[in-house]
């Protein structure tokens, strides 16, 4: 599917907006659970905190004394950087207490200045001990009666960080699977909810390729009036075709009478002036019918009904041509599966006639039409599905000055054999008008090919 496809970009769109709402759940889900942590680690620290107040006392020496039990075994065992110290303030002049993890000084003391104590006399900040620990550190100092006392508690930082680590990666691992089944279900309801267009187009193919006349299916109630005015549409195109025909008709039986009374009764006058008025009503008749048939192919030019079967059209016009023209072999050679175009059959089988009758005044022994895959021309509507139709004979054929000069309209390159030479530029307006193409060339047996590039009908898929 190509990015300009619709259910592309709602699948693209819909795909990156989830994943940046879930990124953003996940930090923000992350972040508050940090922050949780953080606090309940520092009020951890600050409950063990009163509790060793609550544990010690000096005496009058003032010596302290005092076995806290803060019920965490991490106090007991060395290094586990969890912590519990207790300083005589001097003039106090009694031991220390320490836990029994502690195996050195303990972490060194900030001062006051860099990290103040708080309104309750409480401060905290980051240490390292000397196994390479990262603590963090609360402390406070009271007046134990006959002295004071500096107290410090310092907790473990990894414990927290490994807490959170896996809080975010079971956090991410569930977001990450709930995101994932959300984009294959979203994915499904976008293709099930978009497939009534699927479904429109395909009926619109069918159309196209001359496989049904109107638009048909059991369509949702956002997409049933657009199917009812495509058939509407198709409907009054249908009208509008036929009402051109049938202008274009009587226009023609209307001109008939008078045409045959000119040429009856130029039969009267002198030769040479009824010769004269005979030409004149011929070529008259000829420009009749040419604008005739422009007409009625530009009115059947708009129709998505119009269609041909080349090789059913090809087929007749060849017994047609074959019987007329005993000496010349009439053959056929089709390239493609599905010699089916988007042209009014009469057009073509009239720009075929045309071409087949010009190679068989001028072939020596044998014509062949050709039908084969071509590239679109320049600035064609469709990029796909285009025809060529080649007539080709074996005759004398052009010079690239004479093929120039036959597409000129009504102009002869022979004037001893019969025509008004219209013929060649008929069949290029008749390409012309369906968007297709029309070239003078040089056949494969030396003689000249007549070459029509016209749009072709794709099969149903």
């Amino acid at each position: 599917m190509r990015f300009n496809s619709l259910t592309v970009r709602v699948l693209f769109f819909g795909s990156i907006w989830a994943a940046i709402g879930i990124v953003a759940i996940a930090l923000v889900i992350s972040g508050l659970y940090r922050n949780a942590s953080e606090r309940g680690f520092r009020f951890l620290l600050r409950a063990n905190l009163n509790g060793i107040i609550n544990a010690v006392s000096m005496d009058e020496t003032g010596e302290l004394s005092g076995s806290p039990q803060l019920g965490s075994l991490a106090y007991s065992r060395p290094d586990s950087g969890w912590y519990w110290i207790v300083d005589p303030i001097p003039p106090a002049g009694g031991s220390r207490l320490v836990s029994a993890s502690l195996g050195g000084e303990g972490p060194a003391i900030p001062s006051v200045e860099e990290y103040p104590f708080s309104e309750s006399y409480v401060r905290t900040y980051p240490a390292t001990d000397q196994a390479g620990n990262e603590l963090v550190v609360a402390e406070t100092e009271v007046d134990l009666g006959p002295g004071a006392a500096r107290i410090r508690v310092a907790g473990n930082l990894a414990v927290i960080e490994n807490d959170i680590s896996r809080f975010n990666y079971r956090l991410f691992l569930a977001l990450g699977l709930f995101g994932i089944g959300s984009l294959i279900i979203n994915g499904i309801a976008i293709l099930v909810g978009l497939k009534p267009l699927d479904h429109a187009r395909r009926a619109l193919e069918r159309i196209r390729a001359g496989q049904a006349d109107r638009l048909t299916g059991d369509f949702p109630s956002e997409i049933a009036p657009l199917a009812s005015e495509i058939n509407q549409l198709i409907e009054m195109n249908t009208r509008v075709v036929e009402r051109a025909r049938k202008q274009v008709g009587n226009l023609a039986h209307s001109l008939k009478t008078p045409i045959a009374v000119l040429l009856n009764e130029s039969r009267e006058f002198e030769p040479e002036k009824g010769r004269l008025v005979r030409a004149q009503v011929d070529s008259m008749q000829a420009q009749v019918q040419t604008y005739l048939d422009r007409a009625r192919i530009a009115a059947q030019r708009g129709s998505v009904l119009a269609r041909a079967d080349a090789r059913s059209a090809i087929e007749r016009m060849i017994r047609v041509m074959g019987k007329l023209n005993r000496e010349v072999e009439f053959s056929q050679a089709i390239e493609t599966a599905q010699p089916r175009l988007a042209v009014e059959q009469q057009d073509f089988e009239e720009a075929l006639g045309n071409l087949m009758e010009n190679a068989a005044r001028f072939a020596r022994k044998s014509v062949v039409v050709r039908v084969a895959p071509a590239h679109p021309p320049d600035g064609a509507a469709i990029a796909t599905g285009w025809l060529a139709v080649s007539v080709e004979d074996d005759g004398p054929g052009l010079t690239e000055e004479e093929r120039k000069e036959a597409l000129k309209r009504g102009r002869r390159l022979d004037e001893s054999r019969p025509g008004t030479g219209l013929g060649l530029s008929i069949v290029a307006e008749i390409c012309s008008e369906y968007g297709g193409s029309f070239s003078l060339e040089t056949s494969q047996a030396g003689g000249l090919a007549a070459r029509m590039v016209l749009p072709g009908l794709q099969a149903e898929a």
